[in-house]
């Protein structure tokens, strides 16, 4: 999506785009119907009212038949009654139909925005996608609700309205229609300037949106740094231009509108004049002078409908454009994958014949002798990655991790640790290379069957609105109260839960905002071993953690990580210590893999990363 999708203005209609937005009307078929047929029907009791009021006044008033004047108050009684139920079943129908095509619609793009890879919303801020799933549909909503079917009625109303006007008398029709050019030019400046209107409220809404989204999440950051100041001027600057642009969408809509107005008079005024003539003259009936008039009062409003239905079929077309932009966007990281016919499900672990080479491999660790609870052997093949073209942020990468073996990933920020674990949970493709799990190629596995094999446990972790136990559960109805305690006390968050109002039933605020970053890390331990993962990965799990909550949850997860695959992401090096292998990556490549004392050993990346951090104190190693 461009950067500046936002100010799409597009044609004013588009084939191409109604097609499909009509195929969302498609499951509404009888509604659609029921509410062209109430319309036609309110068009045709509307058209008859005038016609009522001409017979009451040449047939019955004229001649003083009091008698028929009642009979044509009850028929004209009755044609308001149909318009009303007419146009109560049109409005009722649009409605519920433009609101059920708007839940269709949004549920579709939701579902779309989940299935996405990382990388789109890398390069697409969350405020916009924002606006995409609300702003945008609702304006879809009001082609609906207003546009698609009712411009139909607007259409047939006019159309009525030239024909029984020509049949009345031709003359007094070409005096309504002489002020057309008039309502031509008014209309065509009213388009003009309010569709290039519409553009910049858009504009602004989404910039709106984007700033709000992005200054309200990191608040805490704003006023650490004392930006409070500044972030408000930028708000008052683009919130303002936001209100400019609705104060000059307003201008021409107050100006349109009595313009037309004044247009709608003037020919009432000509049907007066000279129709007034003709009456005195006994070439026209008085009768018809009136229906003229109703008529001619009629007869403009449709034109202005149609023209304010422009400019909601040009929003959504405009919004429709950005839509199925979005819905067009490639699913890149999917269930077909990139090698083979289709997905296949994790199978039983294989043998893999010498992919890796002798650096990575190392000496058989104690934890590859004792018998695994599960599959889970990872082999990372010659794998080379890179977020954007030609700078690779991996580089012919190999290694093993044979089940229930612990491994650990060290190097400087930017050498590639999470990128390897974004790879392994498939959030991006590799470029050239593969990795698989039990044999089977990563990109030939569903994504479902893929990711229930890992948990995933961030440095900044992520809790949703809910409860503690629903945080820890995600949905899962298969976890069950008991799973969800006996997690949490493996890693010691049950400790502080039992403190809380409502212990388990607590209620979390946005984000964990009213936790303490040690207790959402226990948290999201305690959600990673309840979902039983048979492969853990830690990225710098405990790199916010106080010394004494570090201790408990390496206690626990000494238990834990028994005969489970685990790789861990650390810049603590004391965290991954005893980890049966230490994998060094430097700008990209592995370059050191070995236990801890044998990296030590070898005075090389390793050593100097241990000397950093524990200057001054460094033991010296051991078995050398």
């Amino acid at each position: 999506m461009a950067a500046h999708d936002d100010e799409i203005l597009g044609k004013a209609y588009d084939s191409r785009l109604m097609r499909r937005l009509i195929g969302y009307l498609r499951p509404y078929w009888g509604r659609a119907l029921l509410a062209l047929a109430a319309i036609i029907v309110g068009v045709g009791f509307q058209l008859a009212q005038p016609v009522l009021v001409k017979r009451a006044i040449d047939q019955h008033i004229a001649t003083g038949d009091l008698r028929g004047v009642g009979v044509v108050a009850l028929l004209y009684l009755g044609t308001l009654i149909g318009a009303f139920v007419a146009e109560f079943v049109q409005t009722t129908t649009l409605q519920m139909l433009g609101q059920r095509i708007m839940y269709d619609l949004r549920r579709q793009v939701y579902d779309h925005l989940q299935r996405l890879d990382l990388a789109y919303y890398d390069r697409n801020p969350v405020g916009r996608l924002m606006t995409r799933v609300t702003s945008d549909v609702d304006a879809i909503n009001d082609l609906f609700t207003s546009g698609v079917v009712s411009v139909f009625g607007d259409l047939l109303s006019l159309c009525g309205i030239i024909a029984v006007l020509v049949s009345l008398d031709w003359r007094l029709a070409l005096l309504t229609f002489c002020v057309l050019p008039l309502i031509l030019m008014v209309t065509q400046w009213f388009r003009r300037n309010v569709r290039e209107s519409y553009r910049e409220v858009r504009t602004w809404v989404s910039r709106l949106n984007a700033f709000l989204q992005e200054n309200l999440t990191g608040m805490a950051t704003v006023q650490l740094f004392r930006r409070e100041g500044r972030a408000f001027e930028e708000f008052q600057r683009v919130n303002g231009e936001h209100r400019d642009a609705n104060l000059r969408s307003i201008y021409y809509y107050a100006v349109f509108y009595p313009a037309i107005e004044l247009i709608g008079a003037l020919s009432t005024a000509l049907i007066l004049w000279f129709g007034g003539g003709w009456v005195l003259g006994g070439t026209l009936t008085i009768g018809t002078l009136v229906a003229f008039t109703q008529y001619a009062q009629r007869f403009f409003r449709p034109i202005s409908d149609m023209s304010e239905k422009f400019n909601l079929l040009q929003a959504a077309m405009a919004s429709s454009e950005r839509l199925f932009g979005l819905l067009d966007t490639p699913v890149r990281i999917s269930d077909s994958g990139a090698l083979g016919p289709g997905p296949s499900a994790l199978t039983n672990a294989r043998e893999e014949g010498g992919v890796a080479p002798s650096i990575a491999q190392g000496p058989r660790s104690k934890a590859a002798d004792r018998p695994a609870l599960g599959a889970g052997r990872i082999v990372v093949d010659d794998v080379s990655f890179a977020y954007n073209p030609g700078v690779d942020v991996l580089k012919h990468v190999s290694f093993t991790v044979e089940p229930g073996q612990r491994i650990g990933i060290v190097g400087a920020t930017g050498s590639g640790k999470s990128t390897l674990i974004n790879l392994l949970l498939r959030f991006y493709d590799v470029t050239s290379g593969r990795i698989t799990l039990d044999g089977r190629d990563l990109r030939e596995m569903t994504l479902a069957d893929l990711r229930s094999h890992f948990a995933l446990v961030l440095q900044d972790v992520y809790l949703f609105s809910g409860t503690i136990a629903g945080n820890i559960r995600l949905g899962r109805d298969d976890i069950s109260d008991a799973r969800v305690r006996a997690a949490a006390e493996a890693v010691h968050a049950d400790v502080f839960i039992r403190d809380l109002p409502q212990g388990y039933d607590t209620p979390v605020a946005e984000r964990g905002a009213t936790l303490s970053v040690g207790q959402k890390q226990l948290l999201s331990f305690a959600r990673a071993l309840a979902f039983d993962p048979q492969i853990l990965i830690l990225d710098e799990a405990t790199s916010s953690v106080d010394t004494e909550t570090e201790n408990l949850i390496r206690d626990a997860l000494h238990v834990l990580m028994a005969g489970r695959t685990t790789i861990a992401i650390a810049h603590r090096l004391s965290t991954i210590q005893d980890m049966d292998r230490i994998l060094v990556l430097h700008r990209g490549e592995l370059r050191e893999a070995g236990t801890h004392q044998e990296l030590l050993a070898l005075r090389g990346i390793y050593h100097r990363l241990y000397e950093l951090q524990y200057q001054g104190h460094m033991p010296a190693p051991q078995g050398t």
